[in-house]
């Protein structure tokens, strides 16, 4: 494809690193990324993956925005409390980069439709910005079952945790690492639990970066690895984690074909502990 003027003025500090130059740039703008969740991850990731030139996002989120959400969730502004988070999301990112052709699905993922979403522009990658054990076993089984790779992450309080899978290469899956959903009522919603505003920037940018190095072929990824983050400590721990031989649905005899609706508690992580 050809830059124009304004296509190299605005990519210049990505062309002149050796590792993305001209031909990496084009693959960033012939790229597709969906991100399921505009909130506290998805919304920096997505802003940050605009600003990068990935050609075409998908932006997955049923709910609308709330004065609460923007604390953390920086692609919405205060104009826009009672807009669909997608809407929203949309039009900040066109704002930021025209060059960006955004797709919204104003629903929330469910069993009978991620799959569609999933294959709808044939996306290259996907992002786990959701905030709920449900959403993420679905995401994850979704993922495996359609051969794709995807970066799952969480956060609550003052602590932070990501991973990515990809497929066909041996790494674990988000349930080699955790298994199964906990019971519902043991884990705290985020309203009760709350969390550091800064948290999803952090851990949501990191996001955008796994899936932009995955596209260039750059690097490594977290593949393999659970990263964490104590921002308290202000310490990062990158945790090996294994393949699970018996996982229900990546394993050597998977028990799991067809997608699960489990029940929706929020957040992720139990009292302060990280747990998925």
């Amino acid at each position: 494809m050809d830059f124009n003027e304004e296509q190299i003025e605005r990519y210049s500090r990505h062309i002149i690193l050796e590792e993305v130059g001209v031909e990496g740039q084009e693959k960033l703008l012939k790229s597709k990324v969906l991100v399921i969740g505009t909130g506290g991850l998805g919304a920096p990731a997505a802003m940050y993956l605009a600003a990068a030139g990935i050609g075409t996002i998908g932006l997955v989120d049923g709910d609308v925005v709330d004065l609460s959400n923007l604390q953390r969730q920086i692609i919405h502004q205060t104009k826009d409390v009672g807009k669909p988070k997608v809407q929203s999301g949309k039009e900040t990112i066109n704002e930021m980069n025209p060059d960006v052709n955004v797709i919204t699905y104003n629903e929330l993922v469910t069993s009978e439709n991620i799959l569609d979403i999933i294959e709808d522009q044939d996306y290259d990658f996907i992002i786990d910005g959701t905030d709920n054990f449900a959403a993420k076993f679905l995401i994850n089984d979704a993922c495996v079952l359609a051969k794709k790779p995807f970066s799952h992450a969480g956060i609550i309080r003052f602590q932070g945790q990501l991973t990515t899978y990809i497929p066909d290469n041996g790494t674990p899956c988000y349930r080699c690492i955790f298994q199964s959903p906990p019971p519902a009522g043991v884990v705290p919603t985020c309203r009760e639990a709350g969390v550091i505003g800064v948290m999803g920037g952090i851990i949501g940018t990191l996001q955008a970066l796994e899936a932009i190095k995955y596209i260039l072929g750059v690097g490594e990824t977290l593949a393999g690895y659970l990263l964490t983050f104590d921002a308290k400590k202000m310490e990062f721990r990158k945790i090996k984690v294994g393949k699970n031989k018996k996982c229900g649905v990546c394993g050597e005899k998977p028990t799991i074909k067809t997608l699960i609706d489990y029940e929706n508690p929020s957040c992720d992580l139990k009292s302060g502990k990280l747990k998925g």
